[in-house]
């Protein structure tokens, strides 16, 4: 449990910096894939002609599914295939990890045959003091979705609490 801990220039530095842009496909097999591993069963999920007769243009993608991520040996990252220069963070010297949550804002339809370009930034860091983990670091992240007619389609922000 940390009992001290503060915020250094350079930690704040980080907020706002851009990651480089990063390329995602939404095609049908993984709009599919995704749906059937959360147990989605809607027929516009899987069936085209099911997601026209729905007004969708292509198979949608389902919530929180926002393609995936274009894997390039050597740089992206070898488990969640983003690129390695996207992983943000700082050097906090925090050793616990928690998933503070992650909420997705929409702004259009995202379906099969969209090609997305996604960028991430640190949004904020934040110390707070819980009375069991002690000083804890909040770090929030933003990253914009923008699709092949450079249309922003999602924003998604999530937290990562160190302690």
């Amino acid at each position: 449990m940390a009992e001290t801990f503060e915020l250094t220039d350079e930690m704040r530095a980080q907020i706002g910096r851009e990651s480089p842009p990063w390329t995602l496909e939404v095609t049908t097999t993984s709009v599919r894939a995704f749906a059937r591993g959360v147990g989605y069963t809607d027929p516009v999920y899987f069936d085209r002609a099911a997601a026209r007769r729905a007004g969708y243009r292509d198979l949608p993608a389902p919530p929180t599914y926002l393609g995936t991520p274009v894997f390039i040996p050597g740089q992206s990252d070898d488990t969640f295939s983003a690129p390695r220069a996207a992983r943000q963070g700082v050097q906090h010297g925090l050793k616990g990890l928690l998933d503070g949550g992650t909420e997705t804002e929409y702004h259009d339809t995202i379906c099969a045959g969209d090609t997305l370009t996604m960028v991430s930034r640190i949004a904020a860091l934040d110390v707070r003091t819980s009375p069991t983990l002690g000083k804890m670091l909040i770090m929030t992240t933003e990253t914009t979705y923008t699709n092949q007619d450079g249309k922003t389609v999602a924003v998604q922000r999530g937290q990562a609490i160190f302690y």
